[in-house]
């Protein structure tokens, strides 16, 4: 335990550095790192992506509450735009959490590989949507809120990386929707690592500590190593060349996305 326990610290600290290296969400990071500890662990495949994303997801609960805290204190956050968008949000969440759950390891480990590669790319071409757009009415942001919600439970983020692009996209400024993506990344992480929960009690397949598919010691680990690195990894941001960085990381996510195309 004590040496699975090291093994986390040590992905949290990883994990911290690129979050505040980049401003990615830890699940960017925390997920195909948690497969690979996971996997050399022993755990049942059966189980595997599922347990990574769902302990992804309660790590990102832990570390969302500074960085919503953050914005709020800066007035970041469009309050009125996460009203409108938290119930689909939620449900959104809930339903990636069971249709997680039906997937097979293969499914989801494709699905993950694809979203890496895609995050890589937006990445390394420095890809942004034009704010050509207004933002739709209750009915919309909700409908939008699910589909982010739904998806990011699917992958264990905290929803940052399809926000953010939808809310620039709808005319909302870049501090406001990277603040209420934030925001709106609590909901997704809670909603999200509840639903692993009910939905993996009770399996003999899961591993001790495990409640449902979230697994505490890697929650634990990560949590608070990667709490005390991402400070570090913004003060590195500030002293290294940007473009080179993000583009080193595109080339490091995409190479981590193919292994799960075709590893």
């Amino acid at each position: 335990m004590l040496l699975d326990l090291l093994i986390y610290l040590v992905a949290g600290c990883v994990a911290g550095l690129i979050s505040g290296m980049f401003g990615l969400g830890g699940g960017v990071v925390i997920v195909p790192v948690l497969i690979f500890v996971f996997g050399a662990q022993g755990v049942s495949v059966d189980v595997l992506m599922q347990m990574a994303v769902a302990s992804s997801l309660a790590v990102i609960v832990i570390s969302s509450v500074s960085s919503v805290r953050a914005h709020y204190q800066l007035g970041g956050v469009e309050w009125p735009i996460f009203r409108s968008m938290v119930i689909g949000i939620a449900l959104g969440a809930l339903t990636g959490a069971v249709v997680a759950n039906l997937l097979s390891f293969d499914v989801l480990r494709t699905v993950f590989g694809v979203f890496l590669i895609a995050v890589a790319l937006q990445m390394g071409f420095g890809l942004k949507p034009r704010a050509d757009g207004r933002l739709p009415g209750l009915i919309g942001l909700n409908l939008a809120g699910y589909g982010i919600g739904g998806f990011s439970a699917l992958v264990g983020i905290g929803g940052g990386t399809l926000t953010v692009p939808f809310l620039s996209r709808c005319g909302v400024v870049m501090q406001k929707a990277v603040g209420t993506s934030a925001a709106c990344g609590m909901p997704i992480a809670v909603a999200g690592a509840l639903g692993f929960i009910v939905t993996g009690w009770g399996r003999p397949d899961l591993p001790d500590y495990a409640t449902g598919y979230v697994y505490w010691p890697a929650v634990a680990g990560i949590a608070v190593a990667s709490y005390l690195v991402a400070p570090y990894g913004a003060r590195l941001a500030h002293r290294l060349p940007p473009q080179l960085l993000r583009r080193i990381f595109a080339v490091v996510l995409s190479l981590i996305g193919l292994r799960m195309l075709f590893g």
